[in-house]
């Protein structure tokens, strides 16, 4: 996905400057086992996520990006954590330095998920064991570790269209 409107507005003023931005990321789990996207841009495995856009409930970023990175629907059943500092800073291919903030939400999946081209090389299930042996977004790490295990985390559920 390109970037948003908004940011591209303030990259109009900065370059590539430093710019920290609200994320959401989706610790969506079977069991055990977790959905992780692998990037076009990187070449690394990841949780699937993105921005909040100005305006944007948190909760309805993620539905959006969820269904924009997989074409897939998921229901939010809580919130595992959020998550900042250096491990979430990302220099992009182009030159832009991001810190995001982000929040976790634990997800269930509702529909088949597909790896949208344009974002992502390829989706994979994988156990919380084998996600160490990835190469991946290493901060995807400590959000695996505050999952919560097979029973719902209790929170306000919410489901995208």
């Amino acid at each position: 996905m390109p970037m948003s409107d908004y940011v591209a507005s303030i990259r109009s003023h900065i370059g590539t400057g430093f710019l920290m931005l609200p994320g959401v990321t989706a610790v969506i789990r079977d069991g055990d086992r977790f959905l992780l996207g692998r990037h076009r841009h990187s070449g690394l495995w990841s949780l699937i996520g993105g921005g909040v856009d100005p305006g944007e409930e948190p909760a309805d970023a993620l539905l959006r990006e969820v269904l924009e990175e997989t074409g897939a629907r998921v229901r939010i059943r809580g919130i595992v954590g959020v998550y900042g500092g250096e491990p979430m800073m990302v220099r992009y291919p182009n030159g832009d330095h991001v810190g995001y903030v982000t929040t976790a939400y634990d997800c269930e999946l509702l529909s088949e998920a597909t790896a949208d081209p344009e974002e992502l090389l390829e989706l994979g299930w994988f156990a919380r064991d084998e996600i160490p042996s990835l190469p991946r977004r290493e901060w995807i790490d400590r959000v695996i570790d505050d999952a919560p295990g097979h029973e719902s985390a209790g929170s306000e559920e919410r489901v995208g269209s």
